[in-house]
């Protein structure tokens, strides 16, 4: 991502994130963060369009650790999904191996973002009072169900709309190829790859994660950590 890219979405989320700041003050920095992020997808989807080694396709893997482990893979899943990534999961200890496959451009923008938006989820678990006589874990892997949803739909939105503000003819062909060749990485290195069933989730925080995930920044940058780094929600 350039220097002016990264600078621009930086302050505008420190601009999010101050506590001076109203609701809609925040809103607003952070759809501007989330709008500029998308639009850089789509140039780098068009550059590569015209010159493939400016942006080829990869694979890296992210380490989720417990507690929490598969919400936070959910949340990862959610994030890479909009962006064209795709992610396997992998049992590692406790935790997971997320096997993240894209454009080096789009895997750059997913760990970036998940990275963030695990310290946001963090924050908001720590603030939000869990009922009287709820399940806590129950209650907070609800919240984290709730949160990732609505982030995910998010990054949909503002990825549509990037695409559709580029107005290129040719774009819906760019992407349809690009998601086309990173499931055909995938499917090479897990040819017996198998979906995981739905999980079925018994705890009363889902309204207030998903509200927490119509509030969170997503811009993606305003915690940037080496990959391996472990950012996490404690319980």
């Amino acid at each position: 991502m350039s220097d002016a890219m990264l600078s621009k979405v930086r302050k505008l989320l420190a601009q999010a994130e101050d506590p001076a700041c109203t609701p809609a003050e925040s809103a607003a920095f952070t759809a501007k963060a989330t709008e500029l992020i998308a639009r850089y997808g789509v140039d780098r989807a068009l550059l590569a369009a015209r010159d493939p080694a400016t942006d080829p396709v990869g694979d890296r893997v992210v380490e989720v650790v417990a507690p929490y482990a598969r919400d936070k893979a959910g949340l990862l899943a959610a994030v890479a999904d909009p962006l064209r990534c795709r992610c396997v999961r992998r049992r590692e200890g406790t935790g997971f191996a997320m096997h993240l496959f894209g454009f080096a451009s789009d895997l750059e923008r997913v760990e970036l973002l998940f990275t963030s938006l695990l310290v946001q989820a963090a924050h908001g678990l720590a603030g939000v009072k869990v009922p009287a006589g709820a399940h806590v874990a129950a209650f907070r892997r609800s919240w984290l169900a709730g949160f990732a949803q609505v982030v995910g739909v998010r990054l949909g939105a503002a990825e549509a709309g990037a695409v559709a503000e580029a107005g290129a003819p040719s774009m819906a062909l760019v992407l349809a190829d690009r998601s086309d060749r990173v499931r055909h990485r995938v499917a090479e290195v897990y040819p017996r790859l198998r979906t995981a069933a739905p999980r079925r989730l018994a705890g009363g925080g889902f309204g207030p994660g998903a509200e927490a995930g119509r509030r969170a920044e997503l811009g993606g940058l305003g915690v940037a950590t080496a990959p391996g780094a472990r950012p996490g929600i404690t319980g």
